[in-house]
């Protein structure tokens, strides 16, 4: 440390920007997705339960760890179709501040490290979700990104296999529900970034993802229109099915309500062209982030049966 300034090398002796750069590389802003792993908890009415909670938070952990591998691998690999693009060409990997090698060996201890901290639930059911993301994920890395229809599929797996890992890490049962939901709800997120990168194709050139050029406007519209109504459709028959039992209107049957705009306001975004990056959307768009809180209010009250 003799002759150098503190402030430019960090705990481990590795400069601080250059560590700066590989955990910017492993896109923290879209750990936010990883929070559908307390979904589950939340519709059963026991995310309160502290086991449950603690359980929860183990699951969040390790898919922060799984899909930020996912993302260093992704961007080795398309780090020379980044430097072509407008925006990705300033990615840690393709701008050169983190180097392919060190971004596979961070990735694959990182793998390493999501099952190990899945595992210490002594659950085998969370270790072997991540196990299957982790391999959806490679997968789709190394080929099936490039094919359209199947790349939608992958990718809204991934979404699916977060939710699913909640009921796996806390032992609570799906229903069909639950399940109908997600997979819909997924494939409209996929579907919608999909569409939203068409829109951008004309000024992103070369750099433009390869599938994204073989869709058509009317189709990805088609797909994220169909997921769309599909997943209304089915969280509506989970609500009026919660009514029928109670006698009464029900919270569950109230909560369709701000989950029908919500999807809607989403669409809104998706038709502009800005819903390239749903985690952008979800943190910058007020009206979403108010639809959302009334939802949350609503599902949990339902939940509890209130």
């Amino acid at each position: 440390m003799t002759g150098q300034r503190t402030g430019s090398i960090s705990w481990a002796g590795v400069p601080r920007s250059a560590t700066m750069a590989l955990l910017r590389a492993t896109r923290p802003r879209q750990w936010i997705k990883n929070l559908l792993v307390f979904a589950a908890p939340l519709a059963s009415a026991s995310l309160l339960n502290a086991c449950v909670a603690r359980h929860s938070l183990v699951a969040f952990a390790s898919f922060c760890l799984a899909s930020s591998a996912g993302y260093l691998i992704n961007d080795v690999v398309d780090s020379q179709a980044d430097r072509l693009h407008p925006t990705k060409k300033f990615r840690p990997i393709a701008s050169g501040e983190v180097s392919p090698k060190v971004a596979i060996s961070t990735a694959v201890v990182l793998a390493i490290a999501a099952i190990a901290v899945g595992a210490t639930l002594g659950s085998s059911q969370l270790a072997s979700v991540l196990a299957i993301y982790l391999g959806v994920t490679l997968t789709y890395t190394l080929g099936v990104k490039n094919q359209p229809v199947f790349d939608l599929a992958f990718v809204a797996a991934g979404f699916l296999l977060r939710a699913i890992a909640g009921g796996a890490a806390t032992g609570i049962p799906l229903s069909q529900w639950f399940l109908l939901v997600a997979s819909f709800g997924s494939l409209f997120m996929v579907a919608g970034k999909r569409y939203a990168e068409l829109l951008v194709v004309p000024t992103e050139g070369n750099g433009a993802r390869p599938s994204v050029s073989l869709y058509s406007a009317s189709y990805l519209r088609f797909v994220w229109s169909v997921s769309a109504t599909a997943t209304i459709f089915a969280y509506a028959l989970w609500s009026f099915d919660v009514g029928a039992r109670s006698g009464a209107v029900s919270w569950a049957q109230i909560s369709v309500a701000p989950f029908v705009l919500g999807i809607l306001r989403f669409a809104v975004d998706i038709d502009s062209g800005k819903a390239s990056t749903p985690e952008d959307v979800v943190l910058r768009d007020f009206g979403l982030q108010v639809l959302g809180a009334v939802w949350l209010v609503t599902f949990v009250l339902a939940a509890n049966g209130v």
